[in-house]
């Protein structure tokens, strides 16, 4: 029976890593699944184009999140959305897609990256420059039963050490949006950086929420969508400007981005 796919693809511009979500039925009855995931675009307080999937699903076995980064086939960077389509399984049809992570020159991630188990890349507590190192930064991550959370990298790190955390996928991001209730204390309302971003929550009604704004917004703005129009007691960026990309075929999404080393300021 064919499984389809919704995904957020995690990279720094397009497309080197991502989060899909499998359904194990048809493509058409995946279309109607509302209760399970969709996608919207909205146009309050800021225009932006947002996916959801509901917690609930991703702990049956109709559902599954993974990351995707390079390919099975030649170890290379996905680096576009269409390069995921062509490396997906033929039983398996993407639903959606989203770009997050940070990486280098070699589009190798800087971060905690964790896949099906399988530890890439060590958890980054230092400090530095850039969107990444505008402390607290976080780590989106799930475990194998699809339990997926968002957590501020110093306390998921003591997790680790304590054996509390087993992330079967897990992509480290930064900054934090929102902590605990409370927006990143690094933003302010009156910013004016204004850029295209993307990001995750986690969130009060058991959904987990992909963003991308449709307009430039500072990050206080972006932030305080999470915390008080989705009400997401942690949510993390995922990265902006150029690097913001979103596929989503259900609401007419389909960047042509190519994925390359970013790390915007601001």
């Amino acid at each position: 029976m064919p499984s389809s796919i919704f995904t957020l693809s995690l990279s720094t511009i397009v497309l080197t890593l991502g989060l899909s979500a499998c359904q194990q039925t048809n493509p058409d009855a995946v279309s109607s699944d509302t209760d399970s995931w969709s996608c919207q675009t909205k146009d309050t307080p800021f225009t932006y184009s947002v996916c959801r999937v509901d917690a609930t699903a991703l702990a049956s076995e109709r559902y599954s999140l993974q990351l995707f980064w390079q390919s099975s086939d030649n170890n290379e960077p996905l680096l576009t959305f269409d390069a995921l389509l062509a490396a997906l399984p033929n039983n398996e049809t993407l639903n959606f897609a989203m770009n997050a992570g940070m990486y280098n020159e070699n589009y190798a991630p800087i971060g905690y990256t964790v896949i099906e188990g399988k530890e890439l890349k060590s958890l980054n507590t230092k400090e530095g420059g850039g969107n990444f190192h505008l402390l607290p930064n976080g780590v989106m991550w799930w475990d194998k039963a699809g339990n997926v959370q968002i957590t501020e990298s110093n306390a998921l790190d003591e997790l680790l050490t304590e054996g509390k955390a087993q992330p079967w996928y897990a992509t480290q991001s930064g900054p934090m949006l929102v902590i605990n209730n409370e927006i990143h204390p690094q933003f302010k309302p009156d910013s004016t950086s204004l850029k295209i971003r993307n990001g995750a929550g986690v969130c009060d009604d058991g959904s987990i929420q992909f963003v991308n704004s449709d307009e430039p917004v500072t990050f206080y703005q972006f932030a305080s969508l999470f915390k008080d129009n989705l009400s997401c007691p942690n949510a993390l960026f995922l990265d902006g400007g150029i690097a913001s990309a979103l596929y989503a075929p259900s609401i007419d999404k389909h960047d042509k981005k190519r994925d390359g080393r970013h790390d915007w300021c601001g």
